[in-house]
């Protein structure tokens, strides 16, 4: 995984370390709409953008406000990520309090809900309010590691005066997003903070590489629980007649009877017990087991979708949200997927595979990877999508709901279509 290395980048790519003193001229320059003795990093760059258009104070920074200690609880209950803290603790927490630095875990909001490592560098984070169940997220603190690393979803360390709030130019962060390896959804981020002064090149490798490993055990996780399903949906389905199949809550197929099982069914953000369309099966009877789903499916085609909402006017937790006669339906999108309904709900009279490439990756040629996803798409969306060209049904109504700031389109995305969009507001 390619990381972004602390500082500016010289034209042979290698990473410096400059210094503290011309990052803050750097800064200094830049916020003030002057040319600065170099230009910043790029990610550093469209992030102080950001910051400014959420109107944090650059010099003190804002007073955030702590969740309380039954919050803290509930969140941390709620999130898979307790799963996986002692594997974050056992690569992370010795090497930080050996470096003076402390481990911090947040969810996807950006809230801190642990802290470990040096106590010495704890009490100097209070002081910052960088404490359990503060924000720190982009657009409450500025640029930093984790929010911008939430907004980026990339590994990313951010140094000094690289960091949009004065206050914090004395530290240097090292973040990595953590995601869900059943549904892709962001979860949160581990970051390893300290004083600027103890920076070690290799510490944004280690805290990705810790992330990694910590998927990993969510994902040996999530295989083993389908495999104790599996053993509950044997018997059930051989007393079915018809079509039917067993998934877990987030719908991968444990076992299935009477059609071809496919790997995961796209289920609805709100899943509930009863009668319900699933794109990919039609009108399907839905009745609950522990830790999944039974699904009986009617073997009845619903009558078309008349309305398509397409939701990316958040930073993330994208959505589209399909209607028609048989109901509503609503689902979470990939980045990649966002990036896609986006420019075809812009572009109405379709796009061909070769100019979804090049509105995408800025390169014709890459038709493979669009037909791929877009096939899943097609799959998950059943009678939403039409192809050749790769556009919305010409009887679908849709609507492009969109962020306030053009600055806040798909911010992860490099997309050549999105930046255009983002240029031109």
């Amino acid at each position: 995984m390619p990381h972004l290395p602390i500082g500016f980048a010289r034209a042979d790519g290698a990473g410096v370390h400059p210094s503290p003193h011309l990052l803050a001229s750097v800064r200094a320059a830049t916020l003030a709409g002057d040319v600065p003795p170099q230009a910043p990093r790029a990610v550093i760059g469209a992030s102080w953008e950001r910051t400014l258009g959420h109107g944090v104070d650059p010099d003190v920074g804002p007073r955030t406000s702590l969740l309380g200690t039954d919050e803290i609880e509930h969140r941390r209950h709620s999130t898979p990520l307790a799963d996986v803290l002692p594997v974050l603790r056992e690569g992370l927490v010795s090497v930080a309090d050996a470096a003076w630095h402390i481990m911090v875990v947040t969810d996807a909001e950006g809230r801190v809900l642990w802290r470990d490592g040096s106590l010495a560098v704890r009490r100097s984070a209070d002081r910052l309010g960088f404490a359990e169940g503060a924000s720190w997220s982009e657009e409450t603190v500025g640029t930093n590691a984790i929010g911008t690393a939430l907004i980026t979803g990339t590994p990313l360390q951010v140094h000094s005066a690289e960091h949009f709030v004065r206050s914090h130019h004395g530290w240097t962060c090292a973040a990595s997003p953590l995601h869900d390896p059943r549904d892709g959804r962001l979860l949160g981020v581990v970051d390893v903070s300290g004083p600027a002064a103890t920076v070690h090149p290799a510490m944004l490798p280690l805290v990705s590489a810790v992330a990694r490993v910590a998927e990993g055990e969510l994902r040996s996780r999530h295989w083993a629980a389908v495999e104790r399903l599996r053993s509950v949906a044997a018997p059930l389905l051989a007393a079915i007649g018809g079509q039917a199949l067993v998934v877990d809550r987030r719908g991968w197929t444990a076992a299935a009877t009477g059609l071809a099982p496919a790997g995961r069914i796209a289920l609805p953000a709100a899943v509930a017990a009863g009668q319900m369309w699933l794109p990919s099966l039609g009108l399907c009877r839905i009745e609950p087991l522990p830790g999944g789903w039974l699904i009986r499916v009617g073997g009845r085609e619903p009558p078309a979708a008349s309305r398509v909402v397409v939701d990316v006017s958040r930073p993330d937790g994208w959505t589209v949200t399909v209607a028609g006669p048989a109901g509503s339906w609503s689902q979470r999108l990939t980045p990649r997927h966002a990036e896609l309904l986006y420019v075809l709900a812009l572009r109405r009279a379709g796009r061909t595979a070769a100019e979804l490439a090049d509105d995408l990756f800025g390169d014709p040629s890459r038709t493979v990877t669009v037909r791929a996803e877009m096939s899943r798409l097609r799959r998950n969306l059943a009678g939403v999508l039409a192809h050749r060209p790769y556009r919305f049904a010409e009887a679908v109504e849709v609507e492009l709901l969109r962020p306030r700031c053009p600055r806040d389109l798909l911010p992860h995305s490099a997309a050549p279509a999105v930046l255009a969009s983002r240029a031109t507001g």
